[in-house]
């Protein structure tokens, strides 16, 4: 062949370096290049033949060798092949030259080396004898190491080669690598019995049970193999004889434990083979290496959290005394199979889950095989759930292997034939392309490659000789997308078979469905089944969108802290609005709707209760949940009221549009859009406009009633309270005062009487009972309390201030903000509180220690009995009270000196108090989060709860709620706990220091 033709063959065989083959061939000899079209097959046709060219020199006879490739196809495919696609392999060859023999094997394609062959190969390479009850190693140890390596490496060889170039099937490389390492622990473990002494080796029966992929026969190239060992005396005297004996047995049972995997992970000269983990024993690394039977038993009935009966699963005994090792999976196997029933299961599952998706670096998320969305773990964790829920009454589902498993629950009817097909079909394509990664350097990695050439090599590994970049990558998206859209599959729609006909869906019995719901976390399957039978019921279209949906919805209500509420509110929603047209077709073609309707049904009585009452609401969830500005809102009030009739209608109308506020309000703040600070501005404008828009068609009302052309004074309504801060919180009434000023000559009784029928009107129709929270405007913070008048005039204020005013009402007066109604009324008001809350002359040590007293008071007698203090968010340590009277009385002290103090807002006047250098910014800022903390907790236990709470939830199950609101995991309620008391005891330690000196 000419140099070039045999250039033009080179490129067109995928040679990228046409320059330096021409070189290896010529270096070669004649016959070399009659491999070219063989080369041209492997992954890296480069690699392969500079491989070649390392062998030959490596060899005894470069001529026997290369003969023996071009006068046989199959080990010149075999060799090549692994040459191309193996740099460690072809490591091993240039300096074991004599291995490339073992390719030479015409049966290689066609027989699977049996597992105790490959036993046998590896205890002769230590000097052990396979036949021996627990061999013991006779090479000296650091030959018996290097050999270890040497035969391993052998062994794996000819599989590389025929999972190459023979389309061994990912399974079938998966067991016969488990095969190995099991023969690999053995031999160690030969060698670590000759390390100890085989004396005393002899007294304490190991065995070394496999979990994981080794254990489930599933390994990968080079992975971690993750192994529990269990122990027991030699004969059963030596237990008697006392705890010494039984100590000493422990502690010969760790030293061959901790040998024999120093023996497979240590790095010689001969490299490394792979680290055998024993952390998934009880009690992790804190654990001890290994236990007895007993042991094993008191820790897995006692103390052991569902995710490690999980892993479990694939528990099967490969090396040391076996008998032994069965002893213990038959012994766990019940607990595996029972573990769907125990508490915490469902948030044991979801935890473990988490801790996947967790551990993921951000940057490495898109390029995951195993941990990323539509990953190996995802498949896995599938059909895990799915044995673990039903295997407990289906023994034909319980095999170890992902595979079998799948092909199991297919043929039992848990999953659909068609889907179980992809779904095999896209574990296979995966485990392929992470043991073509893990084979090129033989490294423990789950990452697609990113650089082209590492893409090129791999797509022809996988026999994509034509644009392998991009076919491999087309592949694998298409893979990942079914496997994320199967995910959901697998565990929601065969629910709806039982309860409607899904043509072509798996048939689901309605106990299987109960078992699989109640394994999800709905606490009352039956009735989440009645709620999918009354939304999938009929052959109509609604019908069928629901059932298009559902798969979707039904997880995302699993993943709330309550899918049965939320079921039962999408029902109910769905009953009101399931013929409007828009519905339906939102939530199917708007994914985002969906989803967020789905996570606030799941995680809010609160959101639920207005999302039932206001349906039309699901349109705000497509939009922008940033609450609306108050001239905005005031200008709808006002215009809304304008057009009722009458001022019945006019409040309810009102109320609605405050209803639908409420809802943009706690649903951005339930999906963590809205920070808490403007969760409190947003309520407290809502409050501001409904009271505007209220006044106005109430004193309108009032006038038309009483005959008169003009209103006989003019009102303003005064914010107090944590209304008058901006810090509203969902269950807060609006304290207010009401004030007014008459029209100069009309007569004062009549605008007294007409100023309080208008203040008694606008609370009595806030607070009717309607289709959303009503309005609780209490004026009980007016001078003399209950027993003053409603309303005053600002004279009369004035009056009462400047004869009985008490310090405590100068510190209500910090949070006066006049908001509503007539604007001069409303400035005149500010200009008369002023001088009464900054005095000029500061606060006289009298009134700091009256304060002081108060707060004492309030203390001791205002906190609910049976109250914790520690978790009460109002009155407990470190709570809301503490640090805003903390505030105020700085307030109260510096108002007069210092502008920035002079707000309602208590975390303004912190900022100002911190510039003013009255607070040092550590303080200011621990006084700042314990009353951010402690706003959002107390906003979320209303959201969760659909009720006002003034203190920590105690049930469980509103914990868990309230900690999914803040954002926490719905096992994490006990750390929200936590942060709480840490944060509160903090703010308290600075009360103690800045408020009671």
């Amino acid at each position: 062949m000419n140099r070039g033709t045999l250039r033009s063959d080179l490129l067109r065989l995928g040679f990228t370096d046409v320059d330096r083959a021409l070189g290896e061939l010529a270096e070669l000899g004649g016959p070399a290049s009659e491999l070219v079209a063989i080369l041209g097959r492997s992954a890296e046709p480069n690699a392969a033949l500079s491989g070649l060219l390392r062998l030959a020199d490596a060899v005894d006879d470069r001529d026997t060798l290369l003969d023996a490739l071009v006068t046989d196809e199959g080990t010149a495919m075999r060799l090549l092949g692994v040459m191309g696609a193996s740099t460690a392999l072809t490591d091993h060859l240039a300096g074991h030259p004599e291995h490339w023999q073992v390719l030479r094997d015409p049966t290689l394609g066609t027989s699977r080396p049996a597992a105790w062959a490959l036993r046998a190969a590896l205890m002769e390479a230590v000097g052990a004898d396979p036949a021996a009850a627990a061999p013991v190693a006779t090479r000296p140890e650091p030959e018996a190491v290097d050999a270890l390596r040497v035969t391993y490496r052998r062994l794996l060889l000819p599989l590389a080669a025929r999972d190459l170039t023979h389309e061994l099937g990912v399974d079938d490389v998966a067991a016969e690598l488990s095969d190995l390492a099991a023969g690999t622990l053995d031999a160690a473990l030969a060698v670590a019995r000759a390390q100890v002494g085989a004396e005393e080796a002899a007294t304490a029966r190991l065995a070394v049970v496999a979990m994981g992929k080794c254990g489930g026969h599933e390994l990968n190239y080079m992975s971690d193999v993750d192994v529990v060992f269990v122990h027991e005396p030699a004969d059963d005297a030596a237990e008697e004889s006392g705890n010494g004996s039984g100590a000493a047995v422990a502690r010969t049972a760790a030293r061959l434990a901790s040998q024999m995997m120093q023996v497979c992970s240590a790095q010689t000269g001969e490299g490394t083979i792979w680290p055998v983990d024993a952390a998934l024993r009880p009690e992790g690394k804190a654990g001890a290496l290994s236990r007895t039977l007993a042991g094993h038993r008191g820790y897995y009935e006692r103390w052991a959290e569902p995710w490690e009966f999980q892993a479990l699963l694939k528990a099967r005994p490969v090396a040391g005394d076996l008998a032994l090792g069965r002893e213990f999976v038959e012994m766990v196997s019940p607990m595996v199979w029972s573990v769907a029933d125990r508490d915490g299961f469902v948030d044991a599952a979801r935890a473990m889950r988490r801790r996947v998706v967790d551990h993921i670096p951000a940057k490495e998320a898109d390029r995951q095989l195993k941990l990323g969305v539509g990953g190996l773990r995802d498949v896995e964790f599938a059909v895990q759930l799915l044995q673990l829920v039903h295997g407990r009454a289906d023994e034909r589902i319980r095999q170890p292997t992902t595979l079998s498993a799948l092909h199991a629950l297919t043929e039992a009817g848990y999953v659909g034939r068609d889907d179980g097909e992809a779904l095999h079909s896209a574990y296979s394509f995966l485990r392929q392309v992470e043991h073509r990664i893990q084979l090129h350097r033989l490294r423990r990695t789950h990452l697609m490659p990113d650089d082209e050439a590492d893409l090129r090599r791999l797509g022809r590994s996988l026999g994509y000789l034509k644009e392998p970049d991009q076919r491999l990558t087309r592949t694998w998206e298409h893979h990942r997308r079914e496997v994320s859209r199967l995910h959901q599959k697998l565990f929601y729609r065969p629910l709806l078979t039982a309860v409607a006909r899904v043509p072509g869906d798996v048939g689901l019995s309605s106990e299987a469905a109960r078992v699989r719901l109640a394994a999800l976390g709905y606490d009352d399957p039956a009735a989440a089944l009645r709620n999918l039978e009354a939304l999938t019921a009929g052959v109509t279209r609604t019908a069928n969108i629901q059932r298009a949906i559902l798969p979707a919805m039904l997880q995302w209500f699993a993943d709330g802290a309550d899918p049965d509420g939320g079921l039962f509110g999408f029902r109910r929603i769905s009953e009101a609005l399931g013929r409007t047209p828009w519905y339906l077709t939102t939530l199917r073609d708007e994914g985002e709707v969906a989803e967020r309707l789905a996570h606030l049904l799941a995680s809010s009585r609160y959101c639920s209760d207005l999302l039932e009452r206001e349906p039309q609401g699901i349109k705000l969830l497509g939009g922008d949940l940033t609450p609306q500005s108050s001239e905005v809102l005031t200008e709808e009030m006002l215009a809304t009221a304008g057009r009722q009739d009458d001022v019945d209608a006019a409040v309810r109308a009102l109320r609605a549009v405050r209803r639908r506020e409420l809802l943009r309000i706690s649903a951005g703040d339930v999906l963590g859009l809205v920070d808490v600070a403007d969760v409190g501005h947003a309520l407290s404008r809502i409050t501001d406009a409904t009271l505007e828009g209220t006044l106005a068609a109430v004193g309108e009302s009032v006038r038309q009633q009483r005959g008169l052309d003009a209103a006989p004074t003019r009102i303003a309504i005064v914010a107090m309270g944590r209304y008058g801060g901006f810090e509203l919180s969902y269950g807060s009434d609006a304290d207010v005062l009401f004030v007014h000023e008459p029209e100069d000559g009309v007569d004062q009784h009549e605008a007294a009487s007409y100023a309080k029928a208008v203040a008694e009107e606008v609370r009595r129709t806030l607070a009717l009972p309607g289709g959303d929270p009503p309005l609780v405007v209490d004026a009980d913070l007016r001078p003399e309390g209950k027993q003053g008048p409603l309303v005053r005039t600002l004279d009369a204020y004035a009056a009462y201030y400047a004869k009985w005013s008490k310090v405590w009402e100068a510190q209500a007066l910090l949070r006066a903000d006049a908001v509503v109604g007539d604007p001069g009324v409303r400035d005149r008001f500010t200009e008369l509180v002023d001088p009464l809350r900054y005095p000029e002359a500061g606060l006289a040590e009298d009134d700091i220690i009256e304060v002081r007293r108060i707060k004492a008071r309030v203390d001791h007698e205002r906190l609910p009995r049976g109250a914790d203090p520690a978790l009460h968010f109002k009155l407990g340590r470190g709570g809301l009270a503490d640090i805003e009277w903390t505030v105020q009385l700085l307030q109260l002290r510096h108002g007069a000196e210092v502008p920035g103090l002079r707000t309602t807002q208590t975390l303004a006047a912190l900022a100002a108090a911190t510039e003013a250098g009255l607070l040092d910014s550590a303080d200011a800022g621990v006084l700042a989060a314990g009353w951010r903390t402690v706003s959002r907790l107390r906003n979320a236990a209303t959201l969760a709860r659909g009720k006002p709470a003034d203190q920590m939830p105690r049930p469980s199950r509103e914990r868990r709620a309230v900690a999914a609101v803040l954002g926490y995991q719905l096992d994490q309620s006990d750390a929200m706990v936590n942060d709480y008391l840490r944060v509160t005891r903090r703010a308290r330690a600075v009360v103690e220091r800045v408020f009671w000196e």
